[in-house]
């Protein structure tokens, strides 16, 4: 899986909504609809997101990167180094632009690896939680919530996502992805700006330019 996969995949923690296994635990179900419905009443995201990797010893394995995302409904646009990733409900362009290629696919909203609008509400399917303490995250209190995959676990490369929610605010501050072989991903946002005017353009990526064999078109 890319970078740029895992992070569709983690970014539905960010922005979505959850359908939560019963039995769980009271007060990070509380704290986990209170994230849901301020997410869910921002007519759009924009922010900046740090990707961070470190391995079994807590040693960073690469330079960290700054990752810029736009959110509106389903669609996303996505600024990573060395790739863009665009969708406006219906499409999905992700171009390289060190090979200065785009691939064109149909745009799956119940695909995680597609839909990074589900990185703010993955929470809320196919995850099991439980409230872990309260925590600073720099200057910021945030209520820790541990969760736990429900849904085929052997066949994930994480055992554990801890979630950092602001207490006051009620927006994700961090994610730390804790994977099996001991090392730990985390997905820390620098800011968030919810509400601000973005055209609909925005989320469309323009082939002017391109010649055919720039442009790989999987869609159906």
């Amino acid at each position: 899986m890319s970078k740029a996969q895992h992070f569709l995949l983690v970014f539905s923690f960010f922005f979505l909504g959850p359908v939560f296994s019963q039995e769980q635990d009271t007060k990070a179900k509380n704290i986990l609809d209170d994230l849901s419905k301020t997410t869910k009443s921002y007519k759009t995201i924009t922010a900046d997101v740090m990707f961070s990797v470190f391995d079994k010893d807590k040693k960073v394995v690469e330079k960290p990167q700054v990752w810029k995302v736009s959110v509106k409904g389903d669609k996303f646009r996505i600024e990573i180094p060395g790739s863009s990733i665009l969708c406006d409900g219906k499409t999905v362009w992700n171009y390289n632009k060190d090979a200065k290629e785009v691939t064109i696919k149909k745009f799956d909203s119940e695909n995680d690896e597609q839909n990074p609008s589900r990185i703010f509400t993955m929470y809320e399917t196919g995850y099991k939680y439980k409230f872990e303490k309260e925590e600073k995250s720099g200057a910021v209190l945030c209520e820790v919530i541990d969760l736990y995959p429900a849904v085929k676990p052997e066949k994930k490369k994480f055992h554990t996502i801890k979630l950092y929610v602001d207490k006051i605010k009620k927006q994700v501050v961090q994610l730390k992805m804790m994977m099996k072989d001991g090392g730990t991903q985390v997905y820390e946002v620098k800011s968030i700006k919810p509400n601000l005017e973005i055209t609909d353009k925005s989320f469309v990526f323009d082939l002017t330019g391109l010649k055919p064999d720039q442009i790989n078109d999987e869609r159906d």
